[in-house]
């Protein structure tokens, strides 16, 4: 009900009506009025106004009130009304039996008013006792014989509906009005603001609330009461507060109207309708609710008297979500669940959407039918699909309610934990770990437990998976007992002893090989053909195996085993933890396997170590054959083969792999797998040169992992990747700010350090910092060889650091540091690695530094390493300018671009924001310095910077054009902008300031 002091905003149309029928009732024209509307829209407090304005006009007036809890009640409204006329009414109208056709007191009535008009106020007639509304019906027949009005208030539709509606025969000549209360306006709610809280509103403030209270003027009214009692001011900072207190509200009215509503039915009904309201039809809620008498008309309008109830765009009524709470917590818990659970059957035999099924099954007690798990997965994937992580959860914590097979419920609670990867990774690991230490476990879901524990940084699952007694994870090679016995009858000749060995033999890697060590492992490279010999007897005797052998568990278990053995490793590279207590040293890689998880993981070892590229090489594309046994392939083991890829220049293979990884992590919903698969695949854009897409790969990693999220063990690597594409994309300020970051401890207990420690040597390299170069460059190797990495090709910090050094005037350090790197990337054999290492020790060198350079630039022509292949272009076009003999760098240009176009080099490595000098007599040995760049010059990006040391060593643009892969007009706008930046006017000030370029 709305407060009796509720000022009647926007209500003048309304009230000049009720005046002019006040003053024609005076000249003896009977009307009769009905103000209509939601409840709480102030038609009481109207007629209340209009009752006082008719007293005042000296009209007689009689009032009445009906309410629900005297609905019953014979004659109830007809006592109030003729009370002041006749004390004994009462007596005589609740008493007396009631005589067929009998209207008590209407005669007298009418003959009263032909000595005086008089107004009969009725409020809220959709209360009205059946006898009652008879009565009044009878007197709007006979208004037009009488000076006489009514004046009526109703919440919309009456249980039973008067006759006196406009246009109804049965008031003959008498005026019939119908007001109909629209809801406040924005300028009412803003004076409504005005009014109660003293001074005018804030627009956000006056639009939250016309928007939280749907301006209804009882609520409005009522909220800024209780809002100015808080002491705040009607301003946009308390927006938040002020809607909180309408809930509260609207929640109280609620509780009110459902404690006045005594129909039984239509409290079920109603309940029903909050339950499902939105899914069923009114037909439906009211066979859910059950078996009554009631119609269904009448059901509906009792809802709607009630205010509980409000049509909406002509769909089926609906509640807000306040008003729906409030009715359901008013029921016990069980009956809740209970009637959720029967909404639910219901919904599922109608065919309502999943969703609107899921929803349902949220709040219900266990159905125990196999459809509600299938709907709740399928709601679970349609909540992904939008972007409703938490939603999604939830259906899948649902699931795990009702009834399921053990490999079933195994399946849910993997498929649930790779969301709660992202959401809420306690959890995840917490139920992963269950996962891992059940024996009852389905094929394949231990390794992927595992998988996705390492995917979220969590290391001591490996260790959880080890099992005990004969067959542990430090078993190298299983023995004959882990594989039955053939059946007899098979016709099979092999030896136990060697389909044992077939089964869980590695066709990539030769008997005998010793894997242990990944320096010496695997010699394939040097007997390609006694290789291939053994990878054709291992295939077959395989197939042989898995035809023959009748125990496929203990298959399972042989593969299982080495997949875990796999993923220890990888563990370990991740964090070292054998240093720690009572923690065992991994175990080596499987002699022979057939895994695909090994096979990924040895090829990633090979690359560490910097040997055997043709074996890494197979290996790495063998992790991506499908799994002998059927079993479902492993994220991070193939993400590991991806990297590997990277290293032996097959970035392109790589590239289709990791296409194919992202697709499949999207189909699964994958969201820790998609971020992790996008950032290895930005990290592949940065080597390729293509920062642009490395930043889109990274945002949107971040986007399904947000950093906040990640976990510490990968926050260097990708603290890495986003502070390199910055200084890629020309942002130095954003890489510096990223350098500057403080990681968490345990991130400096990781391999990924050793990329963070490089890429701020690359920033404070391209700051011109030597000395601070020189140091994190360092540190990267100690970090790198800490963990068994000697391949250049992985990051190339001994040039890096030697370049630095020579600049520091540490000749010998610097000739030792670029003499390794050439002679470890010659043991790997990539040509972007030799290159790589013979531009930097071209670079230190003081003695044939020209032929240095040439050889750098033949070997990087024939590698993928495009940025590296054009920083030596540009370094041996410096030097040969020198020498007058630029004929020859141009020649290597014209060579370079008739071959097949590559993609350039390591995310570090390939980076060259500021190239360093070329080689000559170092500072501070009699040298003259270098002048300092000019002041623009650290404003060009990469591509500016390069297309403007080519255009200064004297390239045309055609020539700029060929060497870079680009186009000529790509070559005009980007010496146009690099004109703007230096402020000068054209090539010919460029070349007079391009030592200073080249200098800095």
């Amino acid at each position: 009900m709305a407060p009796p002091d509720l000022p009647l905003f926007e209500r003048d149309r309304e009230q000049a009506v009720l005046s002019a029928v006040i003053g024609e009732l005076r000249s003896g024209r009977p009307a009769l009025v009905t103000v209509t509307g939601e409840p709480g829209l102030g038609q009481n407090e109207l007629l209340r106004w209009a009752a006082g304005q008719a007293r005042d006009r000296g009209v007689h007036v009689l009032a009445a009130r009906a309410t629900s809890a005297e609905h019953e009640l014979r004659y109830g409204v007809v006592a109030q009304l003729l009370a002041p006329e006749d004390r004994d009414i009462a007596t005589r109208l609740f008493v007396a039996p009631q005589r067929p056709g009998g209207l008590p007191g209407l005669n007298h009535l009418l003959t009263a008013c032909h000595d005086r008009p008089t107004l009969l106020v009725v409020q809220d007639v959709q209360w009205l006792d059946p006898a009652s509304l008879r009565w009044l019906e009878a007197l709007a027949r006979r208004l037009p014989r009488a000076p006489l009005a009514l004046l009526t208030s109703t919440t919309g539709t009456a249980i039973d509906r008067p006759e006196w509606s406009v246009g109804t025969p049965l008031t003959g000549l008498a005026s019939t009005i119908e007001l109909a209360l629209p809801p406040l306006t924005t300028s009412g709610v803003s004076a409504a603001v005005r009014t109660v809280c003293g001074v005018p509103g804030d627009t956000d403030f006056t639009d939250a609330l016309a928007q939280a209270t749907r301006g209804v003027p009882a609520v409005v009214h009522e909220v800024l009461l209780r809002f100015t009692r808080t002491g705040c001011a009607p301003r946009a900072e308390h927006v938040e507060h002020l809607r909180a207190l309408t809930a509260e509200v609207v929640g109280d009215h609620a509780a009110q109207a459902l404690s006045e509503l005594r129909d039984p039915v239509a409290v079920d009904v109603l309940r029903a309708l909050a339950v499902c309201g939105d899914l069923l039809d009114f037909p439906l809620v009211c066979t859910l609710a059950g078996l009554h008498p009631v119609p269904e008309a009448r059901l509906r309008a009792t809802l709607m008297a009630s205010g509980l109830l409000t049509p909406r765009d002509g769909s089926p009524p609906g509640h807000d979500a306040v008003v729906r709470a409030r009715i359901l917590e008013e029921m016990p818990a069980a009956d809740r669940a209970d009637l959720y659970a029967r909404a639910a059957r219901l919904a599922q035999r109608v065919a309502v959407a999943d969703q609107g099924i899921a929803e349902l099954l949220l709040r219900a007690r266990p159905v125990g039918a196999p459809w509600a798990v299938a709907t709740l997965r399928r709601g679970f994937a349609a909540a992904l699909r939008s972007g409703r992580r938490d939603r999604a959860t939830a259906y899948l914590a649902r699931a795990l309610d009702e009834p399921l097979r053990s490999e079933e419920r195994a399946r849910v609670e993997l498929q649930l934990a790779s969301v709660q990867m992202v959401t809420a990774p306690t959890a995840a690991e917490r139920r992963l770990h269950g996962l891992i230490r059940s024996t009852g476990t389905g094929t394949g879901l231990r390794s992927q437990a595992v998988d996705l524990c390492l995917l979220g940084g969590d290391t001591r699952a490996a260790r959880l998976a080890q099992p005990t007694g004969p067959g542990t994870l430090g078993d190298p090679a299983p023995c004959d007992a882990d594989v039955p016995a053939p059946r007899r009858g098979s016709g099979t000749g092999s030896p136990p002893g060697r389909r044992a060995r077939a089964v869980a033999g590695d066709a990539t890697a030769p008997r005998g090989a010793n894997t242990s060590d990944p320096a010496h492992r695997d010699g394939s490279d040097e007997h390609p053909e006694r290789t291939a010999t053994a990878d054709n007897d291992a295939t077959v005797s395989e197939r042989d195996e898995l035809a023959t052998v009748g125990d496929r568990h203990e298959l399972a278990t042989v593969s299982e085993r080495h997949e875990l053995i796999a993923l220890l490793r990888v563990a370990r590279f991740l964090r070292h933890e054998e240093t720690c207590p009572g923690v065992p040293p991994a175990p080596a890689l499987p002699e022979h396997s057939h895994s695909p998880a090994v096979a990924g993981v040895r090829a990633w070892e090979h690359a560490m170590a910097g040997v055997h590229l043709e074996a890494s090489r197979r290996l790495a594309r063998a992790a991506f054959a499908p799994d002998p046994g059927g079993r479902p392939p492993l994220v991070t083991p193939r993400l590991f083969a991806c990297r590997a890829l990277f290293l032996t220049d097959d970035g392109d293979e790589a590239e289709a792999h990791l296409a194919t990884l992202l697709n499949e992590a999207h189909r699964q919903r994958a969201a820790i797998a998609i971020a992790h698969v996008l950032a290895v695949r930005a990290d592949l854009h940065l080597r390729h040169g293509r920062p642009d897409a490395a930043a889109r790969d990274l945002a949107a990693a971040e986007a399904e992992l947000p950093p906040a999220r990640l976990h510490p063990l990968f926050v260097p690597y990708w603290a890495s990747l986003n502070l390199v594409a910055d200084l890629q994309n020309g942002r130095p300020d954003r890489a510096r700010e990223i350098a500057a970051r403080p990681v968490p401890s345990l991130s400096e207990e990781c391999a990924t350090s050793a990329y963070l420690l490089f890429a701020r040597g690359v920033l404070a390299r391209s700051e011109d910092d030597p000395q601070r170069a020189r140091a994190y460059f360092r540190a990267c190797g100690r970090w790198l060889l800490h963990y068994g990495c000697v391949n250049p090709a992985v990051l190339p910090w001994r040039s890096l650091a030697a370049e630095a050094a020579h600049a520091l005037g540490d000749d010998a350090e610097a000739l030792r540091l670029t003499r390794e790197e050439v002679r470890l990337a010659a043991r790997w054999g990539t040509r972007s690695a030799l290159g790589r290492a013979e531009l930097g020790l071209a670079v230190v060198i003081r003695e044939n530094r020209t032929e240095h350079f040439r050889a750098a630039v033949a070997t990087l022509s024939e590698s993928p390493a495009r940025t590296d292949y054009t920083r030596a272009v540009l370094e041996l076009a410096s030097a040969e300018s020198a020498e007058a003999e630029r004929r020859t760098a141009l020649a290597l240009t014209s060579r370079r671009a008739s071959t097949a176009g590559g993609v350039a080099p390591g995310p570090l490595p390939g980076f060259s924001q500021a190239p360093p000098a070329p080689a000559g007599v170092p500072p501070g040995r009699g040298a003259a310095p270098h002048p300092r760049p000019p002041a623009g010059w650290p404003a060009l990006s990469p591509a500016e910077h390069e297309t403007a040391l080519l255009a200064a060593s004297g390239l045309a643009n055609r020539e700029i054009a060929t060497t870079l892969s680009v186009t000529t007009r790509a070559v005009e706008l980007r010496l146009s902008g690099v004109y703007r930046k230096l402020r000068i006017r054209g090539r010919e000030e460029l070349r007079a300031l391009r030592y200073g370029p080249e200098g800095g």
